[in-house]
Parts: structure tokens; sequence; C-alpha cells
């Protein structure tokens, strides 16, 4: 049996841009990728933190360093620059790996630099 595990998590970003014009998806910091072990082109699902917006996409890996969350296309319609988002990626993962697996979380600052980076959640943290 697999389960599908939260993997990655980048927790509380600002968007910095939304670019209706963009074929699609979403670009985010490469050094927040590699942080967080989201590679360019994997599935992600966003959460929009100001508006209840959930969709899914694809990550693109923007200049490091930069802090760079920008949605592209049909999204930029669900964020505005200033939004705070959750940004996921997910596993599926058998018995057997699940017994050595931990997530990579990355609680960000308002500049979306990492404040923390943990490999599990507390169900009861706040995080502000």
């Amino acid at each position: 049996m697999f389960r599908t595990m939260m993997k990655s998590k980048i927790h509380r970003a600002t968007v910095t841009e939304a670019d209706l014009n963009y074929v699609g998806s979403i670009t985010i910091d490469s050094d927040l990728l590699k942080a967080v072990d989201i590679l360019p082109n994997e599935k992600v699902l966003v959460v929009n933190n100001n508006n209840g917006e959930r969709f899914e996409t694809y990550a693109i890996a923007g200049e490091a360093g930069s802090g760079q969350i920008c949605a592209n296309g049909a999204a930029a319609r669900l964020v505005q620059p200033g939004d705070l988002v959750i940004i996921m990626a997910f596993a599926m993962l058998s018995e057997d790996e699940l017994k050595d697996f931990t997530p990579k979380v990355a609680f960000m600052n308002p500049d979306n630099t990492i404040a923390e980076l943990v490999h599990s959640e507390n169900p009861q943290t706040k995080f502000v």
C-alpha cells in the first residue's frame, strides 16, 4: 500500500507577483525550492490564506535569492501581491519508506526568507 504524504511545504510565503499573461505555473525562488526539496515542474498545491482559494499547478524555478513567489496564467486571478500562501508538494510512499520519512517545512519571514526549517509540525503550532 502507498500513502500520499506531504513532503514539502513553504508556509506563509508572500506573493510578490501575479502575471496573468504568462503561460502557467508558479515561479518560486530556486533557493526555496532546494530548501524544501521541490523540483522544477513538480506538481504543487497552493493555498491562499487571504481569500481561501486553492489551486494545483507546477513549480518553475525563479532567480535564487530573489524571494520571488509569482502565480502565473489563470492562477494569477486567485492571488494578489502581498497575499500569504502555503505551497505544498506530496509524495506517494510505501509503508517501508514511511519509517524513515520526514517532510521539509519552511516557515517564512515576510521578505520570503526562511525563518525556520523543520522536519515535522506540531498540530498546535502557530507561526506568525
